[in-house]
């Protein structure tokens, strides 16, 4: 990065209009496909129970009587639950662009807070919704013929490693990681998803993206997070999957889409086992969103929804290669 005053911007002045127009194209993008646009709190009384997020939190106004903790709001770490909460009301579909915030996030291609494109189709599946990501990004990187295709994760991991990931133990991930000579392989102690993570980034991910969209889809249902998981339809050699695909272009993941788990039942002990997980690693306590499994109760349309990192698609655009280049103020010189 090239050195500037404290006082001055990172980004160029060119760099911000290329942002300006990058935001005017998502609108008119939706206003032309029947897409409202709305707002929803950045403050919440709950936060992301996620173990691999970090939320940041502020004590909110004058105590009242009441603790510290009764007190606490979260910084969203993305709008998905009050968006959600407006499916349920009826809302039809929608979108928002806003800003998000993770602790623990910087470097290169991560920033603690940025901008987040979410948006929410009821009554298309993922694959609809994986069509639609791709028109948004020809469109706002103004690429008309640029290719997409369609990655299904576990044949990822048969052709590249030889390794099947719905069912190879964590010793032999593990073993896989070692002869790939990721740093530090040999001294981690990692569970199977995390070992997956770390070969899927490590080994798979630089081969996504190159000249075309790849989307990359039906993970393991133990990722599943926030995805509705498809049963398998002829077991053992068809596995059940969690319907949820990442984009990738040019070696950038730029965006995370399910087909959105409806039931509260499921979404609860998810809740709970995230919880769980966060006490057993030692994280900050999360208290999951109430307001969203009463909404899921109450009904929320079978829909699709995605968020797609906007900071990053600028950096696509304009060929940056450190976020850095398309903020106006870094978060040292906020």
């Amino acid at each position: 990065m090239p050195a500037c005053e404290v006082w001055s911007t990172c980004a160029t002045v060119p760099i911000l209009r290329a942002r300006a127009e990058m935001l005017a194209r998502i609108r008119t993008f939706f206003a032309a496909a029947g897409v409202m646009e709305v707002e929803t709190p950045i403050l919440s009384h709950a936060g992301a129970t996620d173990p691999a997020l970090a939320s940041l939190s502020l004590c909110g106004g004058s105590s009242g009587g009441r603790s510290d903790a009764d007190r606490r709001l979260f910084l969203q770490t993305s709008p998905e639950f009050p968006m959600k909460r407006l499916l349920a009301a009826g809302s039809g579909p929608i979108y928002q662009i806003c800003k998000v915030f993770r602790g623990g996030e910087r470097g290169r291609r991560h920033h603690p807070e940025f901008s987040l494109l979410e948006w929410y189709r009821p009554g298309r599946d993922y694959g609809q919704l994986m069509e639609e990501v791709a028109e948004l990004v020809r469109v706002v990187l103004q690429r008309p013929t640029l290719p997409m295709q369609r990655v299904c994760y576990r044949d990822l991991f048969r052709e590249v490693l030889d390794l099947d990931p719905f069912t190879t133990p964590a010793p032999t991930l593990r073993e896989a990681a070692i002869r790939a000579e990721i740093p530090d392989a040999d001294r981690l102690d990692l569970d199977r998803d995390a070992w997956l993570d770390l070969l899927l980034t490590q080994c798979l991910e630089p081969r996504l993206g190159r000249s075309c969209m790849s989307f990359l889809c039906d993970y393991p249902p133990s990722q599943a997070a926030l995805a509705r998981i498809r049963p398998a339809a002829d077991p053992p050699d068809d596995q059940a999957v969690a319907e949820r695909f990442e984009l990738y272009l040019e070696g950038l993941e730029l965006a995370n889409g399910f087909h959105e788990l409806t039931d509260a039942a499921e979404q609860e002990t998810r809740f709970a086992h995230d919880c769980d997980e966060r006490r057993r690693l030692g994280l900050a306590e999360i208290p999951p969103d109430t307001r969203l499994l009463a909404a899921l109760r109450a009904g929320m349309p079978a829909s699709s929804g995605v968020a797609l990192g906007l900071d990053r698609l600028l950096m696509i655009a304009m060929g940056a290669t450190h976020i850095d280049q398309v903020l106006a103020f870094p978060i040292e010189r906020a």
